[in-house]
């Protein structure tokens, strides 16, 4: 360990190579992030922490400048190896208050990424109420001609149904030019994004960019579930970082350490390439998310996953209706068969507000449940259920017979939202009850594997005695997380879905224990395709399960363009497969012999979009993954977007003259002599053409609203049909 004296004679703490970020500490015991030669004043103190009676010393909408970030002064630090991971300790101390801060900085050798995490240690004589902290601070951000002028901001919207829109805007658009030299002072704004209540993602991703013209990118991503924040802006004409859990101005979070209580913030991480873009820099995060994440068999077996739900049953499974389908769906050539929302219903007045107990439904399943669970397996399949854990109906007998301190409550009322109550798994009973239900389920039934749902947005969260929402909020999520990991060390073999309205509660610490993520109810195909391409943005394309729902009345190019956005993802599949004729259900045996021909390399692809993250109302859209011997590309061809009140097209002067035809430049095949080829649908009148020295490929789809998924190697792959 190098101590304070040590420190003071030489000033670098840590460095990180391929990021070319540097820890040094000044004379003064002050600690900064960034690059060599950056302007110090540029920089930020490595913690920012607002407290109570210690606010910021310039005010404004930043959360930056806080007083105890820039009092907090240098005591030591040490480096350790964990495994394949390397982690450096810097701790910081405040004089004032006696506030200690561990900042954990952990990456890998040669790997482009930091993950940060901070311990706070009440070490003074008094209480200290903490209002804030950040993860992770980053100054001295400029383009390559050292300027902002060239930075561009990325960032993700996130809605029910309407998931993973990433939008992109000059760096400038949003942090003006506020001609500092003619007052003095730093700005007081910010661009910000948060998170409101206990959907993460409900309004934006926890995670966004910036890149300049030459194609470096810094990419960030805040792992929570329980409140988030990131902000970033100018400081001493550059551009930084911060990024932040949650908080009392955003959040009602705070929370009150006493002398000798501690408090560590939720991770987050930060990856940087010099080159290729956001492509680029979601490579790195791609790699690091499978480095971080829970092992499991899953990741790696991709079993093909049919579930009753979407544009089939819709909440609404019985006997006689599961049976023929999951005939159809063992044919088709599914691996795990999910009975979806209903299976528990046996109430008169409905189940939305009295579920909480998840006993299967006698008048659905009048020769029991097992029968239906039997099949499954008799087909070759894995049987899965539906669960939404977290939440108890305001007309189940639970919501009496469990103890008032096991549900959310808020100024001493328990929390009702859309008909029902919430679970706080910090409690005993609450999670002895979900324990139960869910050795009942798998150890009992055989369920293999189980799709946690989550309906309400509970708001700010609970208040447990003198504890802040935001507080509670945040204990009930690690609670759940660790629920959750006591379910996979008691059965290894299940597999576990996160499923919030689709893609609402879609963030890494969800992600680094549970298999699969739900990415969108999106019900009209031709609306998914950008959440689709988008998907492995938020989620490793073996984790990103997409629906693909073809119906009996769909023609063969409806039929194709709902199986393509799944290919290169986790195949959800879903529709009226035992009332199809043979040829179309050909047609979707045919794509799913297409997934499991290349699924084996998906694991280890990285993600890429030769036209760029897709806007909602593009008409062409491309998603492609990069593998070791070859490249795959899903590629979409919709007709314009008609106004969705009066169903009008869009104006011809908006369309391409030739709509027919794209040219998609891939940098990283450039000088590779491959042979593309429509790997699905087989039938496709589709023609592709490789310009070897451009590293352009020429794309023709005839039709409007047509899709193919496209090999791009020296050899095509040909399914098993």
């Amino acid at each position: 360990m190098i101590t304070a004296v040590e420190a003071a004679e030489k000033s670098l703490l840590w460095s990180h190579d391929v990021l070319g970020l540097h820890a040094v500490a000044d004379s003064s015991g002050a600690v900064r992030l960034g690059a060599p030669g950056q302007n110090w004043d540029s920089l930020l103190p490595l913690v920012e922490v607002t407290a109570t009676g210690h606010g910021r010393i310039w005010s404004g909408e930043r959360f930056i400048d806080s007083a105890i970030g820039e009092r907090l002064a240098y005591r030591s630090h040490e480096t350790a190896a964990d495994g394949d991971w390397q982690r450096t300790t810097i701790r910081l101390a405040d004089p004032v208050t006696g506030l200690a801060a561990d900042i954990a900085l952990w990456t890998c050798p040669g790997a482009g990424f930091l993950r940060s995490q901070v311990r706070l240690v009440n070490e003074g004589t008094a209480p200290l109420r903490l209002e804030g902290v950040s993860t992770l601070t980053l100054g001295g951000i400029l383009d390559g001609q050292g300027a902002l002028d060239g930075l561009t901001l990325h960032w993700a919207d996130n809605d029910w149904l309407a998931e993973c829109r990433w939008r992109q805007a000059p760096f400038r658009d949003h942090v003006v030019p506020l001609s500092r030299s003619a007052h003095g002072h730093e700005g007081r704004g910010c661009f910000e994004r948060f998170s409101q209540g206990s959907w993460s993602t409900g309004r934006h991703l926890p995670m966004a960019a910036l890149t300049d013209r030459a194609g470096r990118a810094w990419l960030w991503q805040i792992e929570s579930s329980a409140g988030w924040r990131y902000e970033t802006g100018e400081r001493e004409g550059a551009a930084y970082l911060a990024l932040f859990g949650p908080d009392d101005a955003h959040h009602q979070w705070h929370q009150t350490l006493a002398p000798g209580e501690e408090f560590t913030t939720v991770p987050a991480v930060l990856v940087g390439t010099e080159a290729g873009g956001l492509d680029a820099a979601f490579g790195e995060l791609t790699a690091y998310r499978r480095r971080m994440r829970r092992s499991h068999p899953d990741h790696t077996a991709l079993p093909v996953i049919y579930n009753d739900y979407m544009n089939t049953l819709m909440g609404d499974p019985t006997t006689d209706k599961l049976l023929p389908l999951i005939a159809a769906a063992g044919a088709a050539g599914a691996e795990v068969f999910v009975i979806d929302a209903g299976w528990y219903d046996d109430d008169a007045q409905g189940w939305w507000d009295a579920v909480g107990a998840w006993e299967a439904s006698d008048s659905r399943f009048p020769g029991g449940i097992q029968q239906v669970l039997d099949a499954i397996r008799n087909h070759g399949m894995t049987p899965g259920l539906w669960l939404e854990p977290e939440v108890i109906g305001v007309r189940s007998p639970l919501a009496r017979s469990l103890p008032a301190e096991a549900f959310f409550r808020r100024g001493g009322v328990r929390v009702t939202e859309h008909g029902r109550h919430h679970l706080d798994l910090r409690h005993p009973a609450a999670r002895a009850h979900l324990d139960r239900v869910v050795d009942r389920i798998v150890g009992e039934w055989g369920v293999g594997y189980i799709k946690f749902d989550y309906n309400i947005n509970i708001g700010p969260g609970t208040e447990n005695g003198t504890e802040s929402a935001g507080a509670g909020l945040l204990g009930h999520h690690r609670a759940h997380l660790d629920w959750l990991s006591s379910l996979l060390d008691r059965h290894p073999g299940l597999i576990l879905e996160n499923c919030a309205s689709g893609g609402l509660r879609m963030d890494y610490a969800q992600l680094a224990v549970v298999q699969l993520q739900s990415t969108s109810d999106q019900q009209d195909p031709l609306r998914y395709p950008p959440i689709a391409a988008a998907a492995a943005t938020a989620a490793t394309p073996e984790q990103a399960a997409v629906w693909a729902y073809p119906q009996p009345q769909f023609s063969p190019d409806e039929i194709a363009f709902t199986l393509v956005g799944a290919l290169p993802n986790r195949v959800h599949l879903s529709g009226f497969l035992d009332r199809m004729n043979p040829e179309q259900f050909s047609l979707v045996r045919s794509g799913i012999s297409a997934y499991k021909a290349i699924r084996a390399e998906i694991p280890e692809s990285l993600p890429f979009w030769p036209l760029g993250l897709p806007s909602w109302e593009d008409t062409w859209i491309a998603s492609g993954l990069r593998g070791q011997a070859a490249s795959w590309l899903a590629l979409w061809r919709r007709e314009p977007a008609a106004d969705e009140r009066a169903e009008v097209p869009r104006p011809m002067n908006q369309r391409r003259s030739d709509d027919a035809t794209r040219t998609l430049t891939i940098p990283h095949l450039r000088g590779t002599g491959l042979r593309p080829t429509v790997l699905y649908p087989a039938t496709a009148d589709a023609t592709a053409a490789w310009d070897v020295a451009a590293g352009q490929l020429t794309v023709r789809l005839p039709r409007p609203n047509t899709a193919v998924l496209l090999h791009l190697g020296s050899e095509s792959p040909v399914p098993d049909l």
